[in-house]
């Protein structure tokens, strides 16, 4: 056969169909340590109450998400609570810049300001966190990046930066099972008394690093199109200055429209 009769042939020839995009996950922006990069969806307003335990200290967080008043712009507040009583607050704007697409993850950089709560060891601050998402098939991988300012009672700024990811692996369309990680640098301040005429302590800052890995699962139903209970566990190992530590955390999101 003629060169140029072939290649017109394969040129007439129809393209191969593109893949079947994966279907989406029934379950989004309900993970425990690492931040997904997805905002609230227009009318609908999600509850989270985290619990945890670890090295003998007990810590529950209850964060409220509005959508303003769509996908592109959110805000929120965290409240925690331990053994000493409320702690400081967290009020969150986060920006959708881009959502998910073909070869795209989505990316939702947040900003929020740390209010101190006045019980405690308080501590004005300012925390950022760049989180990223991507489907491949039945998995999802999200990573963060972030750094927390906070102005120490010694009247010192503390820079704590952090990196995180996490893979999810849809097991059934309600059931996902989870493994995310932690890396973080936490600055604190130390005083050394100083000796002689001197007065006051000398204060240093001093970094600790932790690394935590964090196997979990979760779970929930759809009450109807727009309400989902979200529940889920998991057994976060955190390795700190040459010690191991294991505990546990538990997941509860309510997500409901607060207008019809």
């Amino acid at each position: 056969m003629n060169v140029v009769i072939l290649l017109t042939l394969l040129a007439q020839s129809p393209a191969a169909a593109p893949p079947p995009a994966a279907d989406p996950f029934k379950i989004v922006d309900n993970s425990f340590l690492v931040e997904e990069a997805f905002n609230q969806e227009p009318r609908i307003v999600q509850n989270i109450v985290n619990w945890s335990r670890q090295n003998d200290a007990w810590l529950l967080t209850y964060t409220q998400e509005w959508p303003v008043p769509g996908v592109r712009h959110q805000l929120s507040y965290t409240l925690p609570f331990d053994s000493s009583g409320v702690g400081d607050l967290l009020v969150n704007y986060r920006l959708q810049v881009y959502e998910e697409g073909p070869g795209r993850p989505a990316f939702a950089p947040r900003l929020s300001a740390i209010l101190p709560s006045g019980r405690g060891p308080s501590s004005p601050g300012i925390q950022t966190n760049l989180p990223f998402s991507k489907q491949r098939g039945d998995w999802y991988f999200h990573g963060n990046a972030g750094i927390t300012w906070l102005r120490s009672p010694e009247h010192v700024w503390l820079e704590t930066p952090a990196v995180a990811g996490s893979a999810i692996y849809r097991a059934a369309p309600m059931v996902n099972l989870m493994l995310e990680s932690v890396l973080s640098f936490d600055q604190r301040v130390t005083a050394t008394p100083r000796t002689g005429s001197q007065e006051g302590p000398l204060v240093t800052r001093e970094r600790t690093g932790t690394f935590t890995i964090s196997p979990g699962i979760r779970g929930g139903w759809n009450l109807d199109p727009e309400t989902q209970i979200i529940i889920g566990l998991a057994i976060p190992v955190s390795w700190s200055e040459g010690t191991t530590s294991a505990g546990v955390f538990g997941y509860f999101s309510y997500e409901l429209p607060f207008k019809r």
